[in-house]
């Protein structure tokens, strides 16, 4: 891919690991119940192999209450700081995540925010991924064209199919619960596919 000037992330999943939180939220939910973490899991499980919000969609199979994301439960992966700092030598890096309120304090807190351009985040702005709206209003405030960007990201749902639909360039990273899912239309297909971010500045792609 040649003439691209932005690279935009999504977080959950792609720079930051929310296993740990994924534990604490089930446990949670789980609590008082003969539901075993195991059971709930399969089940949520199942629905993110559809493309679905596997969470909210066993919480109303086992008829119990949704408990709160613990944004203090989630961490970088290993290789999120060194591939961000080599990627803005070269590229304008941007954030477009379906987030709480305080985003960019987070990012600060990870120490990655000095590697970033642009912060579009779901809760600031009022628009959810995958209105095409939220991608349409990064691309805006970066002021760059769709063909000159690229959206990185786990969700073929969230990340991959609006961006491919506004003519944005793709990588799919196949961690968290969308590594489970398969492209089945054609706006899902990603121009790459990686299992780490760390890829993209390693050179096993050509951006």
């Amino acid at each position: 891919m040649k003439n691209m000037k932005w690279l935009f992330f999504d977080i959950g999943s792609t720079l930051v690991d929310e296993s740990k939180a994924y534990k604490h939220r089930i446990s949670e939910t789980i609590k008082n119940t003969n539901i075993t973490y195991e059971e709930f899991y399969e089940i949520m499980l199942t629905y993110y192999k559809q493309k679905k919000n596997g969470y909210n969609e066993a919480v109303k199979h086992f008829c119990l209450n949704k408990t709160k994301w613990h944004t203090e439960d989630e961490f970088l992966y290993p290789e999120t700081k060194n591939t961000l700092n080599k990627l803005c030598k070269k590229y304008k890096i941007g954030i477009i995540a379906n987030q709480e309120y305080g985003c960019k304090e987070r990012l600060e807190k990870f120490g990655i925010l000095q590697y970033i351009d642009l912060v579009i985040s779901s809760s600031e702005e009022g628009i959810c991924k995958p209105d095409l709206q939220i991608f349409r209003l990064a691309l805006e405030r970066a002021n760059c064209k769709a063909k000159n960007a690229v959206m990185i990201g786990d969700r073929l749902d969230n990340d991959i199919e609006p961006a491919n639909k506004l003519g944005m360039k793709t990588i799919w990273v196949r961690q968290g619960f969308g590594k489970y899912t398969t492209p089945k239309k054609k706006n899902e297909i990603p121009t790459f596919t990686v299992d780490s971010i760390e890829e993209i500045a390693t050179g096993k792609i050509n951006i």
